[in-house]
C-alpha cells in the first residue's frame, strides 16, 4: 500500500488571527476555521483536555495545505532557543513557489515576514529566500527565472 497524498502541514501559532492574515497575503486561502476538543482531539494528538482553534489554508491550485493551530489548552509550550537556527532538527521550513519574489517579501514584511538573510540565485534558475514567518517558521520562496 502507498499514500494517496500529502493532506497538510500544521504549525502550532500563538496568534491565529496574525497567521491566517500572513499566509492569505502569500496568497493562500482560508478554507475554513473550527474549534477541535474532546476524546478523539486527545487520542490523536496525544494530550490530555485539548482543546483548540484551527484555520485550514490552500494553496491557489487547491493541492496543499497549511493547518495553523492555536491551542488554547493546554498552553503551547515555547521551543529553546525562542528562535531556532534553520539547521534545528525537525520541521525545517515550508516552501512556496510564488511568481515575483521581491513582490512578495515586501507584501509579508508588515505581517511580520523578515528575511534570514538576502535573496540568493541558484544558477539562474532560481531566485530562492527564507523568511521567518508566524511563530517563527521559517517560509521559503523561490522564483523560477529565465
Amino acid at each position: 500500500m502507498t499514500i494517496q497524498r500529502m493532506d497538510n502541514v500544521a504549525i502550532v501559532v500563538d496568534d491565529l488571527d496574525a497567521a491566517v492574515a500572513f499566509f492569505a497575503e502569500l496568497g493562500m486561502d482560508l478554507e475554513g476555521r473550527a474549534q477541535i476538543e474532546g476524546d478523539v482531539a486527545d487520542q490523536t494528538v496525544g494530550l490530555d483536555g485539548v482543546r483548540s482553534e484551527i484555520a485550514m489554508m490552500r494553496t491557489p491550485d487547491g493541492h496543499g495545505r497549511l493547518e495553523l493551530t492555536k491551542y488554547l489548552a493546554p498552553e503551547a509550550s515555547a521551543p529553546t532557543p525562542a528562535i531556532p537556527p534553520p539547521n534545528t532538527l525537525g520541521l525545517h521550513r515550508v516552501m512556496f513557489a510564488v511568481d515575483d519574489i521581491d513582490d512578495t517579501i515586501a507584501r509579508l514584511r508588515p505581517h511580520g515576514g523578515e528575511l534570514l538573510r538576502e535573496v540568493a540565485n541558484y544558477e539562474n534558475v532560481y531566485r530562492l529566500c527564507y523568511l521567518r514567518g508566524p511563530a517563527g517558521i521559517i517560509v521559503a520562496l523561490a522564483e523560477q527565472v529565465g
